[in-house]
């Protein structure tokens, strides 16, 4: 019997890397799971991204992570818990003076952290720090942080938000922090999440080229004292969609939603309200949406359809396009319980099944297609018999 032949390594390498250049064997195949914990012996959360390769996880053990932070340099990563949520508690210096976790390119995943009390030299202290590339943040919360998340000003650079939450803006007169600020970047969504109790700044504020905002609950609360809850200083294309929004009764400016306040930065503009749920105040009244046309491109397209306004106020003063379907009332019968967060349409409202289908705007439907569900996140919507105006359509029997 012949002697076995000798074994060549090299082949079988040579064999897996033509596999994954024709798409067979996917680069996840080779990826690996890094395990962190929040005190030593463990893995630190920057040692691990010092380690990881594109296509790896970073997953965080549950627990209490202090003056944790890093720098995603990879191509594609995602960073995750292992079962609960951990506590990423900022504590001394952030990542590049920026942030806990600073993203510099690639396609980020992150799912199921805490991002909590970043502060920095310049108050800009965030969550979280988009520079460019692609960030998904999923079922996430950013509590008492200058800033929840903050990207920069890069056009090829998209922000993806789901199911998460924002609040608590740190008590600093003067200090304008926003829970979420999205710079000058191609597209920015954010989707089933709630954001809550702000100071002087915004809750959401966006510069991107294309928004897309549904299924939120924007709700300053008692002890909010934000300004605008959704603010869309340079135009472009908007998309706000079966949102609840509204104020708190120490808001610090009557406008909830503002369009152009500093002017157009993007070839094309155009702002689409379907279907929110808009709650002002008692007293002073509210100015539900300002857009400020005198700052916007004349070709500015502008549709606002099947709206709930509630409470003391004006929709659109003043705004050309088109306006339909909007109702308004001074919210005592209209709807349920806004002390318990139950925004469905009372039957005394009568309004149930009154509005007619929204159609499209900016070459998109208009027609919700989910819910906002507490405590975050969505539920799927099957489409009425008849449709109803504001973010609910799947009302209670009350």
């Amino acid at each position: 019997m012949s002697a076995p032949l000798p074994s060549r390594p090299w082949r079988s390498w040579r064999r897996l890397l033509s596999l994954i250049a024709l798409g067979a064997l996917p680069v996840a195949a080779l990826a690996d799971t890094l395990i962190v914990g929040p005190a030593p012996p463990s893995m630190t959360l920057a040692e691990a991204l010092a380690k990881a390769r594109d296509g790896d996880t970073i997953a965080l053990m549950p627990g209490r992570y202090e003056g944790q932070q890093g720098v995603v340099t990879q191509q594609q990563l995602t960073i995750r818990a292992v079962t609960e949520r951990p506590l990423l508690l900022a504590k001394g210096p952030l990542a590049e003076r920026k942030a806990i976790l600073v993203v510099h390119g690639g396609d980020v995943t992150v799912e199921n952290l805490e991002f909590r009390g970043a502060r920095a030299d310049d108050a800009n202290g965030a969550g979280i720090r988009l520079e460019r590339g692609k960030l998904t943040v999923r079922n996430s919360l950013f509590i008492d942080n200058e800033v929840g998340i903050l990207t920069a000003n890069e056009e090829s650079a998209e922000l993806v938000v789901e199911d998460s939450e924002f609040g608590m803006a740190p008590r600093i007169e003067g200090g304008l922090h926003h829970l979420l600020y999205v710079g000058r970047i191609g597209r920015f969504s954010v989707r089933g999440s709630r954001f809550y109790t702000g100071f002087e700044g915004h809750l959401i504020k966006s510069r991107a080229k294309e928004s897309r905002i549904t299924y939120n609950l924007v709700y300053d609360g008692d002890d909010g004292m934000a300004s605008y809850e959704i603010d869309l200083p340079n135009g472009g294309l908007a998309w706000v969609i079966g949102n609840i929004i509204g104020q708190g009764p120490n808001a610090q400016n009557p406008v909830m939603v503002a369009y152009g306040a500093e002017g157009n930065a993007w070839p094309r503009s155009g702002l689409y309200l379907a279907h929110n749920t808009l709650v002002g105040n008692p007293w002073p009244p509210s100015w539900f949406v300002r857009i400020f046309a005198d700052r916007l491109p004349g070709d500015t397209d502008v549709k606002l359809v099947n709206n709930i306004t509630l409470g003391l106020g004006l929709l659109s003063p003043f705004a050309k396009g088109e306006f339909s379907g909007n109702v308004w009332a001074l919210r005592r019968r209209a709807l349920n319980s806004i002390w318990t967060l139950d925004f469905g349409l009372t039957e005394a409202s009568g309004w149930r099944g009154s509005a007619k289908p929204a159609g499209s705007g900016g070459g998109q439907s208009l027609q919700p297609s989910a819910e906002f569900k507490l405590p975050r996140g969505t539920q799927p919507l099957v489409p009425p018999a008849a449709w109803s105006p504001g973010a609910i359509q799947q009302q209670s029997q009350q």
